[in-house]
């Protein structure tokens, strides 16, 4: 077996790439997987900490980062543009040793996040310069300020785009997939709104009554699960391209999932139990129990399709916290047993259940229920 600080050094050399490297990696811990619970090869793993060093290194860059951006604050003089331009550059130029020359997992996902919102803070910071429009308090004013906003918008959102597909680019570093996914789906809401205003002011859609207000939120739903659907199959096109889990694009994977899974699971929630769009409640009859009940278990099951825990965690949480409460509240009422602790319990038992024995799980339900030509393009159902 090569260690790991021959594989390093041998990127360091130029004799192999980084990403060569990985799947080096990946291919000797498939050969040697780890037991799970039961016996079985954890399959779903997410290369998010490299071990005790790495946790240490990562303390280290927050308390360095901390330092640095205080000494930034005294020596500019708070000039905030210098200091996200300064943040962005250090970030960069730390990771150059941390995630390229180490491949510190852990740590190199916080660098990863420290760049982001540093580009992030420095697009808006020159965006409010060159613009020069004051800062809106509500949306009407957002939309308003049309001629600023909008180029604004595609100079931030689309700049932060561009950042971190460029820090992808050089350090493969999984997370930036879920920030790339978060700038786009903002990008498409500000452009639906501009749309919807431009239609208002020009006469071509009929401006919105204050009895209206309740459907144009419905209706705002379908953006979000549009966006939430993009991403998810970009998610699932990922998984597909790599079925064993062994490549930089399986972690892209797991971070598209889970910032895919609450923008389809709060719309679907809604149209599927007629609840409202803000803080309303659930009508309490037998038809919502029925459509909410079908909506979790067709989660479920996509989740065991596809191999994705990341799916399946942000749903039953969602679930947990709104749905199952509406499931388990006439058996609290005529229990005495607090809805809160129902919900514990429900939702505790599911996920200790499909931790436990998830492949198992998957075998008994996913493979019986798909055909032959589609279990093979899903991720392996393991023995």
């Amino acid at each position: 077996m090569i260690s790991p600080k021959t594989l390093d050094n041998a990127v360091a050399t130029g004799l192999i790439t980084a990403e060569q490297r990985d799947r080096l990696r990946a291919m000797e811990t498939a050969a040697t997987p780890t037991a799970g619970v039961d016996g079985e090869a954890v399959e779903e793993n997410l290369r998010l900490v490299g071990g005790g060093n790495d946790l240490f290194v990562t303390v280290g860059i927050a308390l360095l980062t901390a330092g640095f951006f205080f000494i930034l604050t005294t020596l500019t003089d708070s000039r905030w543009i210098w200091i996200a331009g300064l943040l962005v550059v250090f970030s960069w130029l730390v990771a150059e040793f941390v995630t390229r020359q180490h491949r510190m997992k852990l740590s190199s996902t916080v660098l990863a996040l420290i760049f982001a919102g540093a580009a992030l803070s420095a697009l808006v910071l020159v965006a409010q310069v060159r613009y020069d429009f004051a800062q809106p308090t509500s949306l009407w004013q957002v939309l308003a300020l049309r001629q600023s906003v909008l180029p604004a918008g595609y100079l931030v959102l689309g700049g932060t785009i561009m950042a971190a597909a460029l820090h992808f680019w050089r350090f493969r570093v999984p997370i930036m997939a879920g920030v790339i996914a978060i700038a786009a789906t903002l990008l498409a809401f500000l452009q639906t709104a501009i749309l919807l205003y431009d239609g208002v002011a020009a006469g071509q859609v009929a401006a919105p009554r204050l009895e209206d207000v309740p459907e144009l939120l419905r209706a705002s739903l379908y953006m979000p699960l549009a966006c939430g659907l993009v991403v998810f199959v970009v998610a699932v096109a990922l998984d597909l391209h790599d079925r064993e889990r062994r490549t930089v694009w399986s972690d892209c994977a797991f971070w598209l999932h889970v910032v895919s899974a609450p923008m389809l699971v709060h719309p679907l929630f809604i149209m599927a139990t007629g609840q409202d769009v803000a803080f309303g409640q659930i009508e309490p009859d037998s038809s919502a129990s029925i459509m909410l009940t079908a909506l979790i278990a067709g989660f479920v099951y996509v989740a065991l399709a596809i191999d994705r825990r990341s799916l399946l965690v942000p749903t039953l949480a969602y679930f947990g916290t709104l749905g199952i409460y509406y499931l388990v509240n006439s058996a609290a009422n005529t229990t005495g047993i607090p809805p809160f602790a129902l919900i514990l319990l429900v939702v505790g038992a599911l996920i200790i259940t499909f931790g436990a024995g998830w492949q198992s799980i998957r075998r008994l339900i996913v493979r019986p229920t798909l055909p032959a030509f589609i279990l093979d393009r899903l991720p392996p159902i393991r023995a």
